[in-house]
């Protein structure tokens, strides 16, 4: 519940937080506020200007009067002229003589109208201090303006009481009541059109804000994304030349630029963790070899320190012995030599800088050769060679490579080989997978499994685990090691495998150019 509660009040502030609510808030209150305004300005100073016109007006009438009963215009009907004036001007007009007679009234019920007059009279001639309804507006030699509530319709009037230069009375008089309706009138007609005009309001705003929020609004998404550096959204540019445009204009300019700088920066940091990877790669190489250079040299290092120190000290002296010595020395430096070589070679395609030299090639016909240069080796082990599968197989590799890889399988078959069943036997079998497009090459000798625990040791570089690495039989030690450094910078796969009468190596290369 709480939740829930938290969340309408958070919808809320978002709403208020809106632009059309803003501003609808802002047009309501400012109507609002002129409404108020001229309420207030209508209250207080209308009717007081209202009663200083009509004063003004009963000075007037009372100008025209006198101008009539002076004979000013004679051909005019005064009768006739004052009930034009009387109705116009919603006038209560009364005109008597010296006599005390009445010459003209404009109100019908005279016996009304003249006790009305009488009292008004009797209490403007009166003296009592008890008079309290009479409120003089303007008094002069000629005539006197008063507001007084008359106390038997219970209507407020204010009236001239004059006398004209011809000696005649004067009484004109307009009732209050009906500018103090016409405030309320007012008033109320101002409210009603304060309504309507906050209903019209709330449709303009919501027209006029949708076609300023919208450009706003797709300016903030365009900036969030640029936060999350996404440059791809772009201001859609208008014919208006305004502030938002204008703005558009100068977010899709820096969109551009911050883009640019971005990718350059990224470019430069590819580059510089290259260089970093470069030079920790060839750190991690010249350590590599060092310790396996300093780690392999001991033993021939040993034995060439040994045997030179025999000749120098002529440990034997005939000359055969001594031809012995020289001949392990020669031999023992070009082991060293060649693991050298090897190891360089190794760590050139261990952390790849070593490229290749692709063609394609019929890797039958390079397994053939290789065979022919071990023909030696073979017939010493007695070994049976045998070709099975595709008699051609065109794959695309660098053919240097390649051969080693071969020569590694197949050195490392015949110092294996064991005679299983009375075999022994060296099968080399080419398959194409068509599905992958991928050539195996596979290389079998009949002897003993490898151990389980030892079947992924073999490719790391000096491993002791079998034969084929021990000084007596002349390798280095890094055969494996050297295939599987090749055939991981083709991406390709290689393994071994532990067969029932004997073991097989086997390597995948791509049958064709891709």
């Amino acid at each position: 519940m709480k939740s829930k509660i938290k969340k309408a009040i958070e919808n809320t502030k978002k709403v208020f937080k809106s632009v059309k609510v803003k501003l609808f808030l802002t047009l309501s209150l400012t109507v609002m506020l002129i409404i108020i305004f001229l309420i207030i300005v209508n209250s207080f100073a209308l009717e007081k200007f209202y009663l200083y016109s009509k004063e003004q007006t009963l000075e007037d009438v009372y100008n025209q009067l006198n101008d009539y009963y002076n004979g000013n215009n004679h051909e005019l009907d005064l009768e006739t002229e004052m009930d034009k004036i009387a109705i116009k001007n919603n006038f209560d007009i009364l005109i008597k003589d010296e006599e005390n007679f009445n010459i003209y009234t404009s109100n019908k019920d005279f016996n009304y109208v003249l006790n009305a007059i009488q009292d008004i009279t009797s209490s403007i001639t009166s003296n009592r201090s008890d008079i309290e309804n009479k409120i003089i507006l303007e008094k002069n030699d000629k005539f006197e303006i008063i507001r007084q509530k008359d106390f038997k319709n219970g209507l407020n009037y204010i009236m001239l009481v004059g006398e004209l230069d011809n000696g005649y009375s004067a009484y004109i008089r307009v009732p209050v009541t009906s500018i103090q309706d016409s405030v309320t009138i007012s008033n109320n007609f101002l409210l009603l059109i304060a309504g309507f005009t906050i209903l019209i309001a709330a449709v303009m705003v919501s027209f006029i804000s949708k076609k300023f929020t919208e450009p706003i609004l797709e300016l903030n998404k365009i900036a969030k994304n640029m936060s999350n550096l996404d440059f791809s959204h772009k201001y859609r540019i208008k014919d208006v030349d305004d502030e938002i445009n204008n703005l558009g204009k100068s977010i899709n300019v820096m969109s551009d630029k911050l883009e640019k700088t971005i990718k350059q920066l990224r470019s430069t940091n590819i580059e510089l963790e290259k260089d970093i990877e470069k030079k920790s790669k060839i750190e991690e190489m010249r350590k590599s070899f060092i310790s396996d250079v300093s780690h392999e040299l001991k033993t021939p290092i040993a034995l060439i320190q040994g045997y030179s120190e025999g000749l120098i000290e002529n440990v034997n002296s005939d000359e055969e012995s001594r031809k012995f010595y020289a001949e392990v020395i020669q031999d023992e430096a070009n082991k060293m030599n060649r693991l050298v070589k090897q190891l360089l070679e190794l760590m050139k395609l261990e952390y790849g800088k070593r490229e290749f030299n692709n063609t394609e090639f019929d890797i039958v016909e390079l397994e053939k050769e290789v065979v022919r240069k071990s023909k030696v080796m073979l017939e010493e082990k007695n070994a049976k060679v045998e070709f099975i599968g595709e008699e051609t197989m065109q794959v695309f590799a660098d053919d240097f490579y390649i051969e080693q890889v071969i020569t590694n399988y197949l050195t490392n078959a015949i110092k294996n080989l064991k005679e299983v069943n009375g075999e022994r036997i060296i099968r080399i079998t080419n398959q194409i997978n068509k599905t992958n497009n991928k050539s195996r090459i596979s290389v079998f000798n009949t002897g003993d499994n490898i151990k389980e625990e030892d079947l992924n040791r073999i490719w790391n570089r000096f491993y002791k685990a079998d034969q084929s690495r021990n000084r007596e039989s002349g390798g280095t030690g890094i055969g494996l090691a050297f295939v599987k450094a090749i055939m991981v910078n083709y991406k390709n796969d290689y393994g071994v495998i532990n067969r029932e009468n004997g073991v097989e190596f086997y390597f995948e290369l791509e049958s064709n150019k891709k």
